[in-house]
C-alpha cells in the first residue's frame, strides 16, 4: 500500500484527515506530537483515534522551552470569547514547520510520499502557519529539501468551513466523541476558548 503520514492532534480536523487519507488508500502512519503544551488530553484522544482507525502511530516528546504561547505557558490567559483577527496568544511560534520537518524526516525513511495536515484556513483562529500560501511554498521547498523525490503536504481541509469539516467527518465515519479541542483541557470542554467556539459552529 501507498503510504502516508498524517499529523495527529486529538482534535476534529485531524481526524478528519485521518479518515480521509484512509479512504484514500494510504497506509497511515500518525506521528503525535507531545510537546510541552498546557495539557495532555489531545495526546490521549490522539492514540485512541490511531488505534480506531487501524494506524500505526507514534508519540513525540519534544520540548519548546522559550514559550510566548498560551498553549505553553500556564501563566498566559487563553482568549475568550475573543472578537479581534489578529495573530492570539494561543499561537505557538513556528509550531507547523516544527512539526512537518519531523514529518519530513519520518517520510523519507519509511519511503512515503505524503504528509497529511488537518490545517484550515476557513473557520480558524487565524495562525500564519495555517494560510495557503504557507503550504504552497513548504510543497515547493520538499522538492529540493530531501534525497527522496515526491514527498508533499496534502492538507486536505485547508478551505473547508467547520460545517463542511463535520459533514465529511461524519460521512467518513469519524468518531467525533473520541476528539478534543479545547485550549483549556478541563474535565468539560470550556466552550468560550477559539477552538470550543468554531467546533461549536461547525455542528450548529
Amino acid at each position: 500500500m501507498k503510504k502516508a503520514i498524517v499529523l495527529l492532534s486529538g482534535g476534529m480536523d485531524s481526524a478528519v484527515t485521518l479518515y480521509i487519507a484512509r479512504k484514500m488508500g494510504y497506509k497511515t502512519h500518525c506521528l503525535i506530537f507531545d510537546y510541552g503544551q498546557r495539557h495532555k488530553k489531545e495526546v490521549g484522544f490522539a492514540k485512541q483515534l490511531a488505534r480506531i482507525a487501524d494506524s500505526e502511530y507514534s508519540v513525540l516528546n519534544i520540548r519548546l522551552p522559550w514559550g510566548k504561547s498560551a498553549l505553553l505557558d500556564k501563566r498566559t490567559k487563553v482568549p475568550e470569547n475573543r472578537r479581534s483577527s489578529g495573530i492570539p496568544v494561543t499561537y505557538v511560534p513556528a509550531r507547523n514547520t516544527i512539526f512537518i520537518s519531523f514529518a519530513l524526516s519520518f517520510a523519507e525513511a519509511i519511503e512515503a510520499k505524503r504528509i497529511f495536515i488537518g490545517a484550515n484556513a476557513r473557520d480558524f483562529s487565524g495562525y500564519p502557519d495555517c494560510r495557503p500560501l504557507y503550504f504552497k511554498s513548504f510543497n515547493r521547498l520538499l522538492k529540493k529539501a530531501t534525497k527522496a523525490e515526491g514527498i508533499s503536504i496534502e492538507a486536505p481541509l485547508l478551505h473547508k468551513t467547520k460545517r463542511e469539516i463535520v459533514a465529511i467527518g461524519r460521512r467518513l465515519g469519524v468518531p467525533f466523541e473520541l476528539t478534543w479541542s479545547c485550549y483549556k483541557g478541563g474535565k468539560e470542554p470550556c466552550g468560550r476558548c477559539d477552538a470550543c467556539r468554531l467546533r461549536a459552529r461547525g455542528f450548529r
